[in-house]
């Protein structure tokens, strides 16, 4: 039986001034329909009675979970992988930016099927690569040849040793937050970059498919942020807000798997023009992107 985590306070600032907003379905794994709670101190919201970081592993085993099995069954899928070569681009780019640097020593947290950091090190980066799922690990080596470490050694790092640190839809996960964030800033060279990527629960599309919206993945994502409880949790720890960047390829993806939730078939003109009309309305509020990239110093 799993060990259910059920908060009596926000798991980011503290505060009791906390009620349910709506229920979610996990669609991917277990079926299973879980709370969503919002702080009304920090805005905040998260998962309620999820399992504990023992228990939770069981809701990650499905060939439908992509960022751990890399599959491309499925026109969603195909999608997604082709817009990731245009992503990837993006997000050296970036790095390449907010560094200042066109190699260093990069930690990828949350690598999955190591996707980035092959591509970083094929880039010419130092990178090494952390991912909790042993499966996950093994098909990085077999399809991406590139050796990941257990998310474990995330404690054992160095410190002030790494130019950037990347958290690519990864924080929302980690039960740890706190501690996982601490460690992350000891780990950042004197000047280094966090780059930490999570859905944007202030999004129109969000708002659009409310408890359909693909992006709670229920119980996998046990945070779900706004721009501002993310401020919020940054400043509790000593972390400067450098700025934000939208993910605009986001919208389209999370759009289309809800439009699929919300109906139960696909509708890929529907879930394409709400993630269309999504981000028209965040080009004028690029926070209230469907995703969004939070760059991030000591």
């Amino acid at each position: 039986m799993d060990a259910l985590i059920n908060y009596t306070h926000c798991p980011a600032c503290g505060a009791h001034a906390i009620q349910k907003v709506l229920t979610a379905k996990d669609h991917t794994v277990s079926g299973s329909v879980f709370g969503i709670w919002e702080c009304g101190h920090c805005s905040l919201r998260f998962t309620q009675a999820v399992p504990d970081e023992a228990s939770i592993g069981q809701y990650y085993q499905s060939e439908a979970y992509i960022s751990h099995t890399n599959t491309s069954k499925g026109l969603i899928n195909k999608l997604y992988h082709f817009v990731r070569g245009i992503t990837l681009k993006r997000k050296r780019k970036l790095v390449q930016s907010v560094t200042g640097r066109n190699t260093g020593q990069l930690l990828d947290l949350g690598a999955g099927t190591g996707v980035f950091a092959a591509f970083m090190q094929q880039s010419g980066w130092q990178v090494m690569g952390l991912e909790p799922d042993p499966a996950a690990r093994q098909k990085a080596q077999a399809l991406n040849n590139v050796s990941l470490h257990d998310a474990a050694q995330l404690f054992r790092l160095p410190v002030s040793h790494f130019d950037v640190i990347t958290m690519w839809h990864v924080l929302e996960h980690v039960h740890r937050l706190h501690e996982y964030l601490e460690q992350v800033k000891l780990l950042l060279k004197p000047g280094g970059v966090l780059l930490i990527a999570v859905p944007n629960y202030t999004s129109y599309d969000a708002g659009h498919y409310g408890e359909y919206w693909a992006a709670y993945d229920v119980p996998r994502h046990l945070y779900h942020f706004s721009p501002a409880s993310m401020r919020a949790l940054l400043n509790s720890h000593g972390l400067q807000l450098k700025g934000t960047r939208p993910m605009w390829f986001d919208s389209f993806y999370v759009s289309l798997m809800s439009e699929q939730y919300k109906t139960g078939r696909p509708g890929y003109l529907k879930g394409f023009f709400t993630g269309l009309r999504s981000n028209r309305k965040a080009m004028q509020q690029k926070e209230r992107c469907s995703s969004l990239i939070y760059i991030i110093g000591k």
